[in-house]
């Protein structure tokens, strides 16, 4: 697999493992991850040998949002450059979210440490989350004076219910493990240490047993019939 800076793909068996790799700033969201992650996802749908993607992240953090280091200007889009033709800078979240949902190949969430902002949104068109125990999960923009966005507008209400999405969105506070499991956005919660196995496990089942078409056509019937409309269209409206 190509080499990068932020993170890392490593194909074994049939799986390929994505991780996102800053653990000294809890794997922030970057632009160079933005890129790497679209390529990692471009990588696996290029090779007939990937029946699986597992994401997780590196570290005790899985993604702590977008890093913040440049402070307010961070959602800044005047000082951002223009992109493949849009009048407006590109919500980069959506952009990864959007190659995510068009991956022929199913994706699981191993959530191993926080996850907020773009760190659970990103994770909402991967196909089956797991978490660790202790992990932290917010869909915090209320409280940062910004809206919902890799296109989480889109996928949450259709994963939890439009109730639950408007209550962890609108109150913008960051619960538990166990809040997610009991609100349907993840499967299931593991010990830190059974988390990547059973991420793996499910991988292998899939890469075992099943034919690779067949799991590529069901994944894009089940999402397309999630909804008339398409995640493109509220990642416009971002």
């Amino acid at each position: 697999m190509t080499d990068f800076e932020e993170i890392r793909a490593e194909a074994t068996d049939g799986v390929l493992t994505i991780t996102l790799n800053r653990p000294e700033r809890l794997n922030a969201f970057t632009e160079t991850m933005r890129r790497e992650l679209i390529a990692a996802f471009d990588l696996a749908d290029a090779d007939d040998d990937v029946r699986a993607v597992v994401v997780t992240g590196e570290g005790r953090g899985f993604c702590a949002g977008a890093d913040l280091a440049k402070g307010g200007e961070t959602f800044d889009w005047s000082e951002r450059e223009a992109a493949d033709g849009w009048d407006a800078p590109r919500d980069g979240g959506g952009q990864v979210s959007l190659r995510i949902f068009d991956c022929t190949k199913p994706v699981i969430a191993a959530i191993n440490g926080p996850a907020v902002g773009v760190g659970i949104t990103m994770t909402l068109p991967m196909d089956i989350r797991l978490v660790a125990e202790g992990a932290k999960i917010g869909f915090v923009f209320a409280r940062r004076g910004i809206v919902p966005e890799a296109c989480s507008s889109w996928f949450l209400p259709r994963i939890v219910g439009i109730s639950q999405a408007m209550e962890w969105v609108a109150t913008g506070r960051v619960f538990d493990a166990r809040e997610a499991l009991a609100g349907g956005l993840v499967r299931s919660v593991h010990a830190p240490g059974e988390l990547l196995p059973a991420a793996y496990g499910i991988a292998r089942e899939i890469a075992d047993n099943t034919a690779p078409v067949s799991v590529a056509l069901a994944r894009r019937l089940l999402w397309r019939m999630l909804g008339a409309d398409h995640p493109l269209a509220a990642h416009r409206a971002d």
